[in-house]
């Protein structure tokens, strides 16, 4: 794939004394990157205490390199790269093989990933081991004791999902669908152990692994608005909050045995009430007919 012609300069200005080494993650080195892709770059370094935020660039625009230049009619059109630049130190590599929420989103990338400078093989270190990485027990019960805590969490959003439908409040709705959405699917990547093969892949991933036929997976189309079927189907926001209600109770239903007991209190308390209010609803709706 095409990079930046700026790239290897840019590099050379990021180095500090303790950079040990610089990568390319993400679409560009797997090698499907479109014209609108960033361009990850993770720099390395030695020092836990040179933790550094992610920086973002636009290469090309002022420098009179551009991609993908397309003539509209007589309007000139350019396409500069965005260019995402993060900085690892060796305790966070440590937590991607160590931490199950970590491990799930960086373990393919790596393994796609390309070194752009390694000097001393470092990243090429960390790729094997990316290559070798197991899912133990250890991870596993790590796993299942974080899924328990983010099902605790997202009881706030069940419980403004249902004042919202009571309600008809429109912010409570929107709140709620967030994390009885992208918040129940993370739950069960955790539990699975889903290796996402990038974050665009992240629904069809924990999708197949639970199975496109089961409730769970119908349940998640529905809560983000996504038809099932092979008509054109839409969901309104209360029946997709409504849909996200029913998944919490049946992710639940698939975790239950795996939660810690303390969290399980909590949730099963959370699951009656979604189904006694939502049975509550349905018979106040029959009864307006």
């Amino acid at each position: 794939m095409e990079l930046p012609v700026e790239l290897p300069s840019l590099l050379e200005e990021w180095k500090t004394a303790e950079t040990v080494a610089f990568a390319l993650l993400g679409s560009y080195a797997r090698g499907d990157a479109g014209p609108h892709s960033d361009v990850d770059v993770v720099r390395f370094v030695d020092d836990d205490k040179r933790e550094d935020e992610a920086r973002t660039f636009l290469v090309g625009d002022s420098i009179g390199r551009t991609r993908g230049n397309e003539n509209v009619g007589d309007r000139y059109s350019p396409q500069p790269w965005l260019v995402v630049r993060s900085t690892v130190t060796p305790n966070q590599v440590e937590s991607w093989f160590s931490e199950p929420g970590q491990a799930v989103n960086i373990i393919v990338g790596l393994r796609d990933g390309r070194a752009l400078w390694d000097p001393h093989g470092l990243f090429a270190a960390i790729q094997q081991r990316a290559e070798e990485f197991k899912w133990t027990e250890t991870l596993q019960d790590k796993a299942d004791h974080l899924a328990g805590k983010e099902l605790v969490g997202w009881i706030e959003e069940a419980h403004k999902g249902l004042e919202g439908l009571q309600r008809n409040d429109t912010g409570r709705l929107l709140n709620a669908r967030f994390g009885l959405s992208w918040g129940l699917a993370w739950v069960m990547r955790l539990h699975r152990g889903v290796f996402a093969t990038s974050d665009n892949t992240f629904f069809s991933d924990v999708i197949k692994e639970v199975g496109p036929e089961t409730r769970w997976a119908k349940l998640l189309h529905q809560a983000f608005g996504i038809p099932t079927g092979a008509e054109n189907d839409s969901y309104s926001l209360r029946e997709e909050v409504t849909s996200g209600l029913l998944l919490y109770c049946e992710t639940f239903s698939l975790l239950k045995e795996s939660l810690p007991l303390d969290d399980v209190l909590l949730i099963e308390a959370t699951v009656q009430r979604i189904h006694r209010e939502l049975e509550r609803e349905a018979m106040a709706a029959d009864e307006g007919l």
